[in-house]
């Protein structure tokens, strides 16, 4: 063949790679509405991959604000990294008037599940009382507590505790 023949294939071949499920993307890696897992990424902020996702979809929230906050030890405050997260959701809810999302609240594996799951809770509702202070109505979220049953991360240690303390965000 000749080389720009395959030039083309190959990027045919690039281009379907980057393809995606909308529904894996929006439902996270279980299914949605509280039977599967929620959220399709990271923390991450503005920025995102090779195009813009579908407005109002899951995917638009991960690559123009991030789906998820995280936080400290045994608390359940807003801290100032996440803040930043939260005030890029509330912008984004605004510009999606239409949109509801689910708040899941996540703890690390150490401590009894009756406590991770309050304190799982409390991350959720703080998660949710920052974006109402911030103009989104109450009646497009709700808000969940899976304690430490789902986490992120499935090691053990500092790094996998730090990402498994967070409230994430999922487009309904």
């Amino acid at each position: 063949m000749k080389p720009w023949t395959m030039a083309c294939l190959a990027s045919v071949a690039l281009l379907a790679a980057c393809g995606s499920d909308s529904n894996a993307d929006k439902n996270g890696a279980g299914g949605a509405n509280g039977s599967g897992g929620f959220g399709a990424g990271g923390a991450g902020g503005a920025g995102g991959g090779a195009g813009r996702a579908t407005p109002g979809s899951q995917e638009d929230l991960v690559q123009l604000a991030g789906d998820k906050i995280f936080f400290d030890s045994d608390k359940s405050t807003v801290n100032e990294k996440s803040r930043a997260t939260l005030d890029r959701q509330s912008n984004w809810l605004q510009q999606n008037p239409n949109v509801q999302v689910w708040i899941a609240g996540n703890c690390d594996e150490r401590g009894t599940e009756e406590y991770n799951l309050a304190l799982g809770q409390r991350r959720a509702n703080a998660d949710k009382a920052y974006l109402m202070a911030h103009g989104v109505t109450a009646a497009r979220m709700e808000t969940i507590s899976y304690g430490k049953s789902r986490p992120v991360d499935p090691g053990t240690g500092p790094e996998a505790y730090a990402q498994n303390r967070n409230a994430i965000t999922s487009v309904k």
